[in-house]
């Protein structure tokens, strides 16, 4: 399975990154295409361990349900999917690394297997838009919070 990444440097700390993005349920207030978050279990630290979603996709809705893994937190956090209506995977991961002078480079990766067969260069396209929205909107989010 092909994995795509993109990169981002962000003025902020790898645990001011870790912060927002383990912040699932306030997603929809900076990621633009998320409608709804549910967080439908907790680890014993209280973080979100399996998270259902609804977002905007392809134009129509989508849901799926995400299982996420802190084992290599705070540098690292990863996720699988458990269900979803429109794909069969949707599975990834940030890291975080610290930088120079207050910097986090921070690394977003995603596998997405869609249920539907589309044209390569449409997945390709959309996994490209997926990526860079997450990781530019995480970027807007660290930097606002200073």
């Amino acid at each position: 399975m092909e994995r795509t990444a993109e990169h981002m440097v962000i003025v902020g700390s790898p645990e001011q990154c870790f912060a927002v993005v383990t912040d699932v349920e306030r997603y929809p207030e900076w990621v633009a295409d998320l409608k709804e978050v549910h967080v439908l279990s907790r680890d014993e630290q209280g973080r979100a361990s399996v998270v259902s979603f609804r977002a905007g996709a392809f134009g129509r809705s989508t849901s799926y349900v995400l299982a996420y893994d802190y084992s290599s937190a705070p540098g690292e956090v990863s996720w699988v999917q458990k269900e979803g209506d429109l794909t069969h995977r949707l599975d990834g991961r940030y890291a975080f690394r610290p930088g120079a002078d207050g910097t986090t480079e921070v690394t977003y990766e995603l596998a997405v297997e869609l249920k539907v067969p589309i044209p390569n260069f449409v997945k390709r396209r959309a996994e490209g838009h997926i990526l860079h929205a997450a990781i530019r909107d995480l970027k807007s989010r660290v930097e606002s919070a200073r």
